[in-house]
């Protein structure tokens, strides 16, 4: 018995920090993206559900794209005017705040990211330093124009059966923002969901997905659903992926 109650002992200082950094984990931002005209006036949502109230500084910056997703952030570029109903605040447990904004910029399309850094929580980590949860609010300042059909090529649609991967390819070769909303492999009678992404203005975008059922069958073509059309392109089986070629219209953000 007595050994029991020194073994709780113990470990409650432990239970007690995994309580809270579970705690740390319930900070959300709603929504994560947002598409606006430009100018714009849009909102977000911080929701703090941990278990002690927290402090809120956000941080605006610029952002650019590789072709294989990876994100670069830079300070907001000058021609963006971005204003914000107030830039740090504290949001006490099971609270939400709001914060308001109106953002415009000489140049069309364009984007940037608005980051929250939630600090406050009673630990540190192992290395005595505090602890800070950043979390993205994405806006997107958009014109009517949307992206157009013949605008988009699907310059690669590979399928590895080895590697037990799909390759797609896209570029966008026009001036317009485009997203591609939702991405499927097909095989036969069976459908593998994989991830949206978004195609920026003379830009390419490279998909790797891993497939679900490559012990079974291949996908046979890859359908990509933007919001005024839809593109679907055969997969081409080979053995190795091949690096991405120049296309003399592609420009890609590094």
């Amino acid at each position: 018995m007595t050994v029991g109650r020194a073994s709780f002992w113990l470990l409650k200082p432990a239970l007690l920090l995994l309580g809270l950094i579970v705690g740390s984990q319930a900070q959300t931002v709603s929504p994560l993206i947002n598409e606006l005209g430009n100018p714009a006036k849009g909102h977000v949502e911080y929701v703090n559900g941990g278990i002690v109230p927290l402090n809120v500084v956000l941080e605006a910056r610029s952002f650019s794209v590789s072709e294989n997703g990876d994100i670069t952030y830079r300070p907001l570029d000058p021609d963006i005017h971005l204003k914000l109903s107030t830039s740090s605040f504290r949001i006490q447990p099971q609270q939400t705040f709001y914060v308001f904004y109106e953002a415009s910029s000489s140049k069309n399309p364009t984007w940037f990211v608005i980051y929250a850094s939630f600090s406050g929580f009673p630990f540190r980590t192992a290395q005595g330093m505090n602890v800070r949860v950043q979390l993205p609010h994405t806006v997107y300042l958009l014109p009517k124009q949307v992206v157009q059909q013949h605008e988009i090529h699907v310059v690669r649609a590979e399928v590895n059966p080895a590697a037990g991967k799909a390759l797609i390819e896209v570029e966008n070769s026009g001036d317009n923002f485009g997203r591609v909303l939702e991405t499927q492999l097909v095989y036969g009678d069976m459908k593998q969901e994989a991830p949206g992404f978004p195609v920026f203005p003379h830009q390419k975008r490279i998909l790797e997905v891993p497939l679900e059922a490559k012990g079974l069958s291949l996908p046979f073509e890859v359908s990509l659903q933007f919001a005024k059309f839809k593109m679907t392109e055969r997969l081409q089986p080979v053995s190795t992926f091949s690096p991405s070629e120049s296309h003399p219209e592609s420009h890609v953000s590094q």
